[in-house]
């Protein structure tokens, strides 16, 4: 009986697991059809928009292809006026650089008077060299005009006395000749005395290392102690008048659109200053190797510029009227920069352009196109010459 009773639970207990296994097969072959569908579902869509843009050249306006144009933004540019700038860099120099070194003799330093940075006049004493033995030398030249002035007063003495004899017969015309010689051998004894003192006040004098011109000290090689003579080569470098300038390198096509008196703003990197200068010299030559020609920017003294120094410049090199567009219509390739412009029946058309000034205002287009044509301002990178698009025009960059 027991028996029985356990068999019959085990048959149940059996069919009851058989038929939670069936529900759970029907429950994973509906969840499969269900995903086939929507397999299907999903592939017919993309099928039926591939269809659809593929057709939409043909399709008529209104038709279901016309959904599919792309809305593209594009604007009229028209023409502004635009300033042809140059942008070029440089190093600052001084525009009339001097260097001081030993005028005469040389001697021994024994005091540096100016500090690099310094400004002084014209003829203003740089530095002291010792003069000890050049003065005792003057001093016996200032001595020495002093005796040949005595021989000459009494050559002319003599001379005189003698004059008053003459007439009495006392003193020959002879003698008297002698005594005139002698007056003036004596009177040429003082200037050549005087003379020989002029020339070593004047070599003492040039003992000094003066500033031969007013200006600004640059460096200074000298210090006190120093023995310094003709070979000492250059002791002090000043620029002239604190005259800086900068000079900078122009591709030889930029070099033709520079003239002199060509306003230049210059800028000292590591510095927001602004210098106003212009241009004073344009190179004659051009290099055989870079193909560039230098540019001599002058510019007034500011405690910013550093001989030696670099500088970013932007040249002024005339004005104009061209095309603004904003720097996303302007794209580049292989051949150079070109832009997509909507034409005839709204399709993409690509015209190549020669980019001019770029401001913060946009980009000027120095030739490719006329000013009237729509422009395409963005998504130009997504779109290729030949589709069909809808212009959405918005205002000109001006």
């Amino acid at each position: 009986m027991n028996y029985e009773r356990k068999v019959d639970s085990m048959d149940s207990l059996a069919g009851t697991q058989s038929f939670y296994e069936e529900t759970d097969n029907r429950r994973k072959r509906t969840r499969l059809i269900v995903a086939v569908v929507l397999i299907v579902l999903a592939l017919a869509a993309a099928w039926f928009a591939f269809s659809s843009v593929k057709g939409d050249g043909a399709a008529p306006a209104g038709g279901p292809g016309a959904q599919a144009v792309p809305h593209v933004t594009v604007m009229i540019p028209g023409r502004v006026p635009v300033v042809a700038a140059i942008a070029v860099n440089g190093t600052i120099a001084a525009r009339r650089e001097m260097p001081v070194g030993i005028a005469g003799e040389g001697g021994q330093v024994v005091r540096v008077l100016v500090e690099p940075g310094q400004w002084v006049g014209a003829g203003q004493t740089l530095a002291v060299l010792d003069r000890s033995v050049q003065t005792q030398q003057a001093a016996s030249l200032s001595a020495s005009i002093k005796v040949a002035q005595a021989d000459a007063n009494l050559a002319q003495s003599e001379l005189d006395r003698a004059q008053a004899l003459v007439g009495r017969g006392f003193i020959s015309k002879a003698d008297l000749d002698r005594k005139r010689a002698t007056r003036d051998s004596a009177n040429a004894r003082v200037r050549v005395a005087q003379a020989q003192y002029q020339e070593a006040v004047a070599r003492n004098g040039r003992l000094n290392i003066v500033a031969p011109a007013a200006g600004l000290v640059l460096t200074r090689q000298v210090e006190p102690g120093q023995v310094v003579g003709a070979g000492a080569g250059v002791l002090f470098r000043m620029a002239k008048g604190g005259e800086m300038e900068m000079l900078a390198q122009l591709a030889e096509a930029d070099l033709q659109r520079v003239k002199i008196g060509t306003r230049a703003t210059v800028t000292p990197v590591g510095s927001d200053l602004k210098i106003a200068g212009q241009v004073w010299q344009v190179s004659p030559i051009v290099n055989m190797d870079t193909r560039q020609g230098t540019v001599r920017i002058a510019i007034p003294y500011s405690s910013a510029l550093r001989p030696g120094g670099f500088a970013d410049a932007r040249l002024v090199a005339g004005s104009g009227e061209a095309p603004l567009l904003p720097e996303s219509a302007v794209q580049s390739g292989p051949e150079g920069n070109f832009v997509l412009i909507v034409g005839k029946d709204d399709k993409v058309e690509r015209r190549a352009v020669k980019v001019g000034t770029v401001t913060d205002g946009g980009v000027s287009i120095a030739s490719g196109l006329a000013g009237t044509e729509k422009v395409i301002v963005l998504a130009g990178a997504f779109l290729n010459p030949g589709d069909k698009v809808k212009p959405v025009l918005q205002k000109s960059a001006q």
